[in-house]
C-alpha cells in the first residue's frame, strides 16, 4: 500500500488527510468532479441526525466507488456466527483455557471462533464475543463487518490491519477499533497470532464521562491514533466477505478495495496503548468499583447503563487500609467476560491463562479463588501490594452472555472451574 507509517492523535475529533497532495477537495465534500479523477463516497456510521457531538461520518475519495463489486453469495463458516444460546443457558461459572494454535495455514477470517454473545445486529443492540488464531496473513482477501464495530484485541502476535482508511499496527496490549462497516484485511508479522474481539452490534464504542474524577485521568483522547490515508491502486481478483445480518457472504471484485486516496472526517478506525491508561484508585479504604478501570463504551438506550463496557486491569498500586484489596466476591445484575492478555490476574491464583477466558454471568457469584483469598486475608497492610507485568480486561453487558454451543463442547473449557472456591473454609465465629 501507498502510505506513510504515522498517525493523527485525538479521539472523535474532525481528521483530514489525503496520501497525494490535492486530492482532498477543498470547501465542498462532493464537487461535480473530485480532483484527480477520484470519486466522492460518504461513510455514516450514526444516523444522519444524530446530534453533532455524537454525529460519526467521513468523506471518502476513492479511486473506485464501494458499489463496484461481483454479486454476493452465501459462505459458510465452520465457527464465526452470531447462534449465541441454541440451548438453555447454564448459570454455572465458566472458564476456558487459550486455543491452540492451528496446524493448517488459517488467515485472521478463518481463525475466529464464537464463544458467547447476546442481541444481534437486526436490534442493532448487544455484543459477540470471539477469539481468533490465526497463522497465515490475509492476502486477495478482504473483510468487512456490516453487523458491528469491532474492539480486536491481540494476546499473542503483532497483526498489522489494512483498512480502506489507512494501516494500523498493534500488539499485544494494545487495541484495535475498526467502525462499522470498513473492509480490512490482517497481516501477520510474526506469522501467527492469537486474540479476542468484541463485536459491538450497539452505538459506536466512546470515552466515558470523567464525573467527578474531572478533566483527567483514565484513557485520555491524545492517546489514541487514526492513521494517515493510504491507499491501493491494484487489479486482480480479490474476495469480498461480508457479515450482513448474522451471515456471511463473498462477493469478487477485479480490483482492490483499499483504494481511498483521501478522507476526512470523524468515522475512522483508531488504535490504543492500554499501557498508556491513567490508573485511578483508592488511597484511603476499600475500592472503587471496577467501572473506575472503564476504557471505553457503547451507551445504550437507558442513561448510566452501557450497551458493553470495555474495562482492563493493569499494572498498579494498592494501598487501602484495612481493606480486602483484590477483587471482592460479588453478583452482579451485569454480565461479564474476561480475558488475559499479558501476566497474571490478582484475583486468581492460578487456572485463569493469557489467552484464556472466563465468563460470570448474571446474580452468579464470583470472586477470588481460595488461595487468594487467604493470601489477601492475612496481608501485611502497612505495605503496598505492587501489582506489575500484567493485563486483564473484561467486556460487560447489561444482557446476559450466551455461550454457543461450540464453546460449551470445547475441548479447552475447565470442567472443574467451580473447585478453585471449594476450599474457601467456614471462619464463623460467634461469641459465646
Amino acid at each position: 500500500m501507498s502510505h506513510h507509517d504515522r498517525y493523527m492523535t485525538g479521539f472523535g475529533n474532525e481528521f483530514a488527510t489525503e496520501a497525494i497532495p490535492g486530492a482532498l477537495p477543498v470547501g465542498r465534500n462532493s464537487p461535480q468532479a473530485a480532483p484527480y479523477g477520484l470519486y466522492a463516497e460518504q461513510l455514516t456510521g450514526t444516523a444522519f441526525t444524530a446530534p453533532r457531538h455524537a454525529n460519526r461520518r467521513s468523506w471518502l475519495y476513492r479511486i473506485r466507488p464501494a458499489a463496484v463489486h461481483g454479486q454476493f453469495a452465501a459462505m459458510e463458516h465452520a465457527h464465526f456466527h452470531n447462534r449465541f444460546g441454541d440451548g438453555p443457558t447454564t448459570p454455572a461459572q465458566l472458564r476456558w483455557d487459550p486455543r491452540p494454535l492451528p496446524t493448517q495455514p488459517t488467515d485472521f477470517l478463518d481463525g475466529l471462533f464464537t464463544v458467547a454473545g447476546n442481541g444481534g445486529p437486526a436490534a442493532q443492540s448487544g455484543i459477540g464475543i470471539h477469539l481468533y488464531a490465526a497463522n497465515r496473513s490475509m492476502q486477495m482477501r478482504l473483510f468487512c463487518d456490516a453487523d458491528g464495530e469491532l474492539l480486536i484485541v491481540p494476546q499473542q502476535g503483532r497483526l498489522r490491519i489494512e483498512t480502506e482508511l489507512g494501516v494500523l499496527e498493534i500488539e499485544p496490549q494494545q487495541i484495535a477499533v475498526i467502525p462499522r462497516g470498513i473492509r480490512f484485511r490482517v497481516h501477520l508479522p510474526d506469522g501467527h497470532a492469537r486474540g479476542y474481539v468484541c463485536e459491538n452490534f450497539g452505538a459506536p464504542f466512546k470515552l466515558p464521562d470523567l464525573g467527578p474524577i474531572g478533566s483527567n485521568g483514565l484513557a485520555n483522547p491524545r492517546d489514541f491514533e487514526i492513521p494517515v490515508a493510504a491507499y491501493e491502486d491494484v487489479d486482480g481478483q480479490f474476495e469480498l466477505v461480508t457479515k450482513f445480518q448474522g451471515h456471511l457472504w463473498r462477493a469478487p471484485m477485479d480490483h482492490s478495495p483499499l483504494d481511498v486516496v483521501a478522507w476526512h472526517g470523524n468515522c475512522a478506525p483508531y488504535r490504543y496503548d492500554l499501557r498508556r491508561f491513567n490508573t485511578i484508585g483508592s488511597i484511603s479504604h476499600d475500592h472503587p468499583d471496577p467501572s473506575i478501570f472503564l476504557v471505553l463504551h457503547s451507551p445504550s438506550d437507558t442513561p448510566g447503563t452501557s450497551n458493553v463496557d470495555f474495562a482492563i486491569f493493569p499494572p498498579r498500586w494498592l494501598v487501602a487500609q484495612n481493606t480486602f484489596r483484590p477483587p471482592w466476591f460479588h453478583r452482579n445484575i451485569a454480565s461479564e467476560f474476561m480475558g488475559l492478555v499479558h501476566g497474571v490476574y490478582d484475583a486468581k491464583a492460578d487456572g485463569f491463562l493469557p489467552g484464556g477466558c472466563s465468563l460470570h454471568n448474571c446474580m452468579t457469584g464470583h470472586g477470588p479463588d481460595a488461595a487468594t483469598f487467604e493470601k489477601a486475608s492475612h496481608a501485611d497492610l502497612s505495605k503496598p501490594d505492587v501489582i506489575v507485568d500484567t493485563m486483564a480486561f473484561m467486556f460487560e453487558t447489561r444482557a446476559v452472555i450466551h455461550p454457543t454451543t461450540q464453546a460449551l463442547a470445547a475441548p479447552e473449557r475447565q470442567q472443574h472451574y467451580i473447585d478453585c472456591w471449594q476450599g474457601l473454609r467456614k471462619h464463623f465465629s460467634p461469641p459465646a
